[in-house]
């Protein structure tokens, strides 16, 4: 862990537990305890938007390809694998939102998909899934503005408004970044950091992929079926805090948990660099409960159901990862697989 990451751990850990004490330890864990084993209801429902994910993915790859007279054919199987280890990689562990996209690519390609085109298809899909993030924390602003014009709470409307932007900011930039030759010009920014070795072959394969890129977003219907797949997973995702507080006891309508989804994620996006968004999450949902008449313990419980179910998911997901790893590594060893490019 870099000396960055670690600060910003411990800030988003100070955050989370002061937060916690601020509403007392007792209350929150009370409110908590009474979903019981409906958070693991919350978390199974929680593959459906991991499916769609999934097929945000497998829609822009590169079907029926041949290799060396073998036939690969990466499946939308292989990519919720490669999907439900990126995020469990991204929930529990302290890597930003970087790490997960990196696993996401890896996997794809010990499970046959040439590297350069599994960078591809996840820069992409990644890029999609930011553009439909802003679409639906727009959407919830617009039902913010419903709340505010009754009186509730104006002052949170710049809040979301900040992170809303923060993240439009960031993907513009990363759209802008790849239709440049964003690995390229990053591996040619380490040449320069990193010199003393030969860069060339590293320097071949990033534009490689760069071009790879280029040619997804040329096949402009296969990037529109991508970002419509995360949109729709983003507002599924809503049923997931519909669910979690009707546990939790305090039923809210479909309206109010898509507020609280949809600008709950805005806030967390827009704290990406801190690992979990720790603390930022929780305080997200406390600044928007009174929107839908949440108390503050029951805010903090929602954001803390959301964490089980990364637990829940997350755990089995990164043992996946160290075995299929471990069989990779073994299966190299032997000379069973090709070396993919």
């Amino acid at each position: 862990m870099t000396r960055a990451a670690l600060i910003l751990l411990s800030i988003g850990t100070a955050l989370f537990v002061g937060l916690l004490a601020w509403q007392g330890f007792g209350a929150v864990a009370s409110a908590l305890a009474a979903a019981g084993w409906g958070l693991v209801l919350v978390a199974a429902f929680h593959l459906l938007p991991l499916v769609l994910d999934a097929a945000a993915i497998s829609v822009l790859f590169q079907r029926d390809r041949h290799r060396d007279g073998v036939h690969h054919n990466v499946t939308l199987r292989d990519a919720l694998f490669a999907r439900w280890i990126g995020e469990s990689v991204n929930s529990l562990l302290p890597a930003g939102q970087i790490g997960g996209p990196v696993v996401m690519v890896r996997q794809l390609s010990q499970r046959g998909m040439r590297m350069r085109d599994a960078a591809a298809a996840v820069t992409v899909s990644t890029t999609a899934q930011a553009v439909a993030q802003i679409v639906f924390a727009l959407l919830g602003l617009l039902l913010f503005g419903a709340y505010a014009a009754h009186g509730a709470l104006h002052d949170l409307r710049t809040a979301t408004l900040i992170a809303t932007g923060v993240l439009g900011a960031m993907i513009v930039g990363f759209y802008y970044a790849q239709r440049r030759g964003l690995f390229g010009r990053l591996l040619g920014v380490a040449s320069k950091l990193f010199g003393k070795r030969d860069w060339s072959s590293l320097m071949t394969r990033a534009e490689a992929v760069d071009a790879a890129v280029q040619a997804i977003y040329r096949e402009r219907g296969r990037v529109a079926a991508s970002f419509a797949l995360s949109l729709v997973g983003w507002i599924v995702g809503t049923v997931e805090v519909w669910l979690a507080l009707r546990f939790l006891g305090h039923p809210v309508d479909w309206v109010d948990a898509l507020l609280l989804e949809s600008l709950g994620q805005a806030i967390r996006g827009a704290a990406f660099m801190i690992p979990g968004s720790l603390g930022v999450q929780e305080g997200g949902y406390l600044l928007l409960a009174p929107l839908v008449g949440l108390p503050p313990d029951a805010a903090l419980a929602l954001s803390l159901a959301k964490r089980a179910r990364e637990i829940l998911l997350g755990l089995p997901g990164l043992l996946v990862l160290h075995f299929s790893e471990r069989s990779w590594q073994r299966r190299r060893a032997t000379g069973r697989v090709p070396v993919v490019d």
